[in-house]
């Protein structure tokens, strides 16, 4: 027979036991949240009626470097394009889903896409800088854009975009010259420090050595380990010896369907899916 206190002293056990998976299970989905810098979640995209993003889901750590590949027209750009928002502004295209930022999600409708385009850096395959510009006005332009006028504070970020993007020694004397006069791969870096000065938590780059001679892309890959231990990178590339180099996750994409997302060194040595299997060993795209 059981007395009234044996029963309290059941349901206090029980309480504490369920108190305690509650509380295990918040820690899990807390280091979760500290682990994955970028959650996406159901992610579709259009243009007009075109469908060009079907369905995506996948987790990026924060401060690493992760590759998007797969044949043209497979969705890789659509995709980095719609995690700042950038993908919206093209007329007739939307996008539907969510993409968490340290757990917010940019598409809330209380969420200004500006905010969320300096949080998020963007690079693009054409070295872009504003051709009136110095290699100095080319830096702080989006600051200026956003009402920071102080010289000494911009003297600062400068100098530190610049050696964040590794050209500081190559410019620290020609700062006042046109950012046109560059080199290829160093408007590249140029356009890189740019978006560095913005102070970004993560940093986007499509297919960033695609114009560039070996010797610059080169620089540019040793740039993206350096800027993986103080940035989460994602970078979409055609070139599947770049992405084996550069990064530690791998996402394939094949029809504006994400194929198979793992660590690289898996993906490049084992994939899962035959479809990925066929890309990497050439046999199509």
């Amino acid at each position: 027979m059981t007395t009234n206190g044996e029963n309290s002293r059941e349901d206090e056990i029980k309480a504490d036991k369920d108190i305690d998976r509650q509380t295990e299970s918040e820690q899990v989905q807390e280091k979760q949240q500290q682990v994955h810098k970028v959650s996406i979640r159901n992610l579709e995209a259009w243009f007009g009626s075109k469908q060009a993003l079907k369905n995506i889901n996948l987790d990026v750590e924060q401060k690493t470097a992760t590759s998007v590949i797969g044949p043209s027209g497979c969705g890789k750009t659509t995709l980095i394009k719609c995690l700042n928002r950038m993908h919206e502004m093209t007329p007739g295209a939307k996008a539907k889903g969510q993409v968490i930022i340290d757990g917010m999600d940019i598409y809330a409708r209380n969420i200004d896409p500006v905010i969320i385009k300096r949080r998020i850096g963007m690079v693009f395959q054409k070295p872009n800088p504003f051709p009136t510009m110095s290699i100095y006005d080319n830096v702080v332009a989006g600051l200026k854009l956003n009402g920071i006028r102080d010289k000494r504070l911009m003297d600062e970020i400068v100098k530190d975009s610049l050696e964040g993007a590794a050209l500081w020694d190559e410019v620290k004397n020609e700062l006042g010259k046109p950012g046109m006069g560059l080199s290829g791969g160093q408007q590249q870096r140029l356009c890189i420090a740019r978006a560095l000065a913005m102070q970004p938590e993560v940093l986007l780059m499509d297919e960033p050595t695609s114009a560039l001679d070996p010797v610059a892309s080169s620089k540019i890959e040793d740039l993206v380990h350096d800027l993986k231990k103080r940035y989460t990178v994602i970078i979409v590339t055609h070139n599947m010896q770049q992405a084996a180099r550069v990064s530690d996750h791998t996402a394939f994409m094949y029809l504006g369907e994400l194929i198979e997302y793992s660590p690289t060194k898996k993906m490049f040595e084992n994939p899962e899916k035959e479809l990925t299997e066929r890309y990497i060993s050439g046999k199509f795209g």
